[in-house]
Formats: structure tokens, sequence, C-alpha cells
């Protein structure tokens, strides 16, 4: 059988060997003594709350399932534009937004929308590896910026300029991002934003842990970008990580007024809606009961955090920039990787550094962790990913084992 070469272009998730493996070794002998703790995951461990599940609960009992718009429930468009106005003094038309099959969808319908075969779309090293698989899906290529600690780990203005050819068609960025839980700066967003805008680009910013800022420096929106820019921005969003909805499917665009009905149309021939019954639910979600849970359960993660990247440093796992979002910890572990005789990165993605070191943290530790290798290509032998979605008991008990084996 011929498979077409789109499809033979998307790399793997290397970390699904991690996880395999994670998975078996869970499962050995002495696993009952001392299970594996997983902190290779990047999902909440809190589910949707009550509010939300009941609302699911009514609609399927009220038989309240068929096909939505393709732009999603009216009132689901008009909550989601309040959020925007109560949480970050924002007036986003209800126009603007469409509702997708999770932030998947949105990025896929994006990119789609905006990118023709042979374009190419900045990226920051490292990234969210699906992120560059949409443009690749859409002939495109994810040209990836080596962005190390001293930018945050993402794209400066001076970058963006630098690496601007006659192909590069806009920027994909991601605010707070995955794997480093950094976000870009208000004034050097605005300053890429002009740059792509007079160049005739596109910015596309990844908003999907923009809920989970704990730094108001950084809590910011591009949609919020001043003389213009942010009604230029397509912002993508998600009710998986705030909202706690992972695998309800559902997220959102917000989108210029010019570029709703294009995304529309290919909403209608690729996915016709998202799930209707996880519409009806994310109603709940802006219930006022429900945004306190919320709040209630940002500052969990913030104390999570709080805990957790002091003591990676302390025991050497040095975390360079502070993460002011999401739930990740980004660690250079070279240090470690000396200490124990693991070699740096080698010629393959399976050989040394922080791939061999996760390995060899689930045999010594039994703690699940992601090495940098899925999230570009800049020293991914340098860099551990640690998941800080756990209770904070495991997030101790981590820690301890850490300790421990040092």
């Amino acid at each position: 059988m011929r498979i077409a070469q789109r499809a033979q272009r998307v790399e793997p998730f290397y970390v699904m060997e991690l996880a395999k493996a994670a998975a078996s070794m869970a499962q050995g002998t002495g696993a009952q003594d001392r299970p594996m703790i997983y902190l290779n995951i990047g999902e909440p461990d809190f589910t949707a709350p009550p509010l939300v599940t009941a609302a699911a609960v009514r609609a399927i009992d009220a038989g309240r399932s068929q096909y939505t718009q393709a732009t999603g429930l009216p009132a689901l468009r008009e909550a989601i534009s309040g959020w925007y106005a109560s949480r970050f003094g924002l007036d986003i038309d209800p126009a603007r937004i469409v509702v997708t099959a999770g932030a998947s969808a949105a990025l896929q319908l994006a990119c789609l929308a905006l990118i023709e075969a042979g374009d190419e779309v900045l990226m920051p090293d490292p990234c969210y590896p699906c992120n560059r698989q949409f443009v690749q899906a859409a002939e495109g290529r994810a040209v990836m910026v080596p962005s190390g600690p001293e930018q945050r780990f993402q794209l400066s203005a001076e970058q963006v300029e630098a690496s601007w050819r006659p192909a590069t068609r806009g920027v994909l960025l991601a605010s707070p991002s995955n794997p480093t839980g950094t976000s870009i700066a208000r004034d050097e967003l605005e300053r890429i934003a002009r740059f792509v805008r007079a160049r005739g680009g596109v910015t596309l910013v990844d908003e999907i842990y923009l809920g989970l800022s704990f730094e108001a420096e950084f809590g910011h929106s591009a949609l919020g970008l001043p003389h213009g820019l942010g009604d230029e921005v397509i912002s993508i969003n998600s009710f998986s990580k705030y909202f706690n909805m992972t695998g309800w499917r559902l997220g959102w665009l917000v989108l210029p007024p010019a570029l709703v009905p294009a995304v529309e149309r290919l909403a209608q021939n690729l996915f016709i809606c998202a799930s209707t019954i996880a519409q009806q639910a994310a109603l709940a979600c802006f219930e006022p009961h429900s945004l306190a849970e919320y709040e209630r359960r940002r500052q969990e993660f913030k104390a999570r955090r709080d805990f957790f990247i002091p003591a990676l440093n302390r025991i050497g796992l040095n975390v360079p920039v502070m993460p002011d979002g999401a739930f990740y910890a980004w660690a250079d572990v070279r240090g470690l990787c000396e200490h124990w005789g693991i070699a740096p990165q080698g010629a393959r993605p399976d050989e040394g550094g922080s791939w061999s070191l996760a390995f060899e943290l689930m045999k010594r530790c039994q703690l699940a962790t992601t090495p940098g290798r899925d999230f570009g290509h800049a020293e991914p032998g340098r860099y551990l990913r640690f998941s800080t979605a756990n209770s904070m008991a495991q997030l101790q008990e981590a820690v301890l084992r850490l300790e421990q084996a040092l």
C-alpha cells in the first residue's frame, strides 16, 4: 500500500517509547512497593467541575445532541466573549469566535486557511511538536529558530526579523509555552506582531495555557495588543487545560472578521461541528461557582510550581527560567547526566543526554519524565520536561526520590 508523503513526513512521538517503558516498569517486580510517579503527562489531575458534568448529563437526558452550527453554539461563543471581558478586559465580538473540536482542530483550520504549499512559518525551538506538524500538514514548512533561556525560550522580534525570508508566511507562537511554561513579554510580542504586519504576514498565538498564568506581567492575551494588532492576531485556545476538560475535545479560535467565513467553510466540510454535548457542558464553565473553582485550582497549580521548581534547582536540576504559567519545568540536566556518567546527546535521538537520563530516572527513581527530543532540534539532550500537573503529595515524593538517588 502506498502511503502519502505527508503522512510519512510526520515525525513520531518519541516520548511514546518512554511511556511504554514506564508502563512496563510500573507492572514489574516491586512496583506495588514503589509505584511509578508520572511527571511526563501534560494533563491536569483535576477533571471538569461538578456543574460542567451535570450540564452534560442534562443535555444528554434532554436529547440536546444534534449538530450545532459549524462555528459553535451562539450561547457558548457569547460566554467565551464574556470571559475575555471579565478576565482580560477585552471586548471580543462573539462573531470572531469559532468553537472547534479541541485546539488541535483550531490549529488545523487556521493553518489550512492561511498556509499555501511552500510557505514557511517561524517557530521557537523548543516548542510543542504537534504545532509544527499542523504547518506541515498544510504543505507548509516549520522553520525552527533556536530560542534559549536568555530569550525565555521564546522568539524575539530581532530573531523574527533576521529569519524572515520571501517564503515566510508568518509566526506561530505559544504563550505560555509547552514545554517551558514561559510567556512572551507584552512589548516583545507587540514588536513581533508589528513587524509581521509590516511584511504582510500572519501572527498565530497558541494561548491554551493563558488561563493558567501566574504573573500579572505575563498574563495577557495577544488579542489585547494595541494599534489594531490584536484585531489581526489569530488566537488558539482550549477548554482542556485551565478548564480541565482534556478528553472533551473542545477549543476555539478568535479570528480577524475577514477570516471567519473561510474557516467556517473548512469547519463545515472537515468537522461539521464540535461535540454538541461538550459544548452544552462548557456553558457551565462560566458559571460563577465554576470560575471560582478554576481560580482555586489555578492557585494550586501555582503552589506546586513554587514548591517544585526551587526543589529541582536545589538538587542540581537547574530550571534556567522560572515558568510563569502552565504546569511544566524545563530543566537543564547536563550536570546530572555527567554525575551518572551519561554521555551527551548521541547521533541518534535515542542515544545519550536527556533521553538516556529519562530511562535512568525510571529505573532508579520510578519517575517518568519527558526528554527534550520531541520539542525541537536545538540541544534536545540538554533538557528534560517535568509536568507539575500532579498532586503536591506526588511532587514531594518525586523530589524525595531524586534526593535519595543523588
